[in-house]
């Protein structure tokens, strides 16, 4: 079954189909073979043609995916936000080398291809106010700006973080801020940002 799985064609399709983060199961249907035969090549390629993120989850090797897009896919489902989001808009001046995202599962902490990935655990009904954005050739899914600044804002109400003294608000959209504060039920949140803004 391995026999026609050919090193060069497999780089090739998964390129063409634009699958530089992929899943064993992912592969197995891309190419109609067994899980087995799927598994055995992976293993046999890791190194070669593949990078292993985690296990379960690889990249091609000769076309390695964005930081953003491994954070997505990394711990699933998630969306980047938080101080990563914050530095991206500009929000707060600091450069931020942690990739930090937001999640309904519970947290924690990787490391793929020496760069830290953390996951914060947020409400379900607060796991919202993301959106796509084209990032080279992948998508990634990212915090809108008042959406990451409440997510950073309600760990700062629960004491986990510090609140940074230089926050640039000037482009925020306050209502926004507001409405996103309502999905944690957390009137401390609602003064806390009030006060802010």
């Amino acid at each position: 079954m391995t026999q026609k799985l050919k090193p060069i064609k497999v780089q090739e399709t998964l390129r063409a189909k634009g699958l530089r983060l992929f899943s064993p199961e992912e592969f197995r249907r891309i190419f109609s073979v067994k899980e087995w035969a799927a598994q055995a090549f992976i293993k046999n390629h890791t190194k070669d043609i593949f990078i292993k993120l985690r296990n379960g989850l690889y990249g091609l090797k000769s076309d390695p995916p964005a930081e953003l897009e491994i954070a997505n896919r990394l711990y699933f489902p998630s969306y980047v936000s938080f101080e990563y989001a914050l530095a991206h808009y500009r929000i707060i001046p600091e450069s931020v080398y942690t990739i930090t995202s937001a999640t309904p599962k519970i947290t924690r902490e990787f490391t793929a291809q020496e760069k830290s990935y953390e996951y914060y655990r947020i409400k379900i009904e607060a796991y919202r106010g993301y959106r796509s954005e084209k990032k080279g050739q992948g998508v990634i899914f990212i915090a809108e700006p008042e959406k990451a600044l409440i997510d950073y804002l309600y760990f700062v109400d629960l004491k986990r973080r510090t609140l940074n003294e230089r926050l640039n608000l000037r482009n925020i959209n306050k209502k926004s801020v507001l409405s996103y504060a309502h999905f944690f039920k957390r009137k401390s949140l609602t003064k806390l940002v009030k006060s802010i803004l």
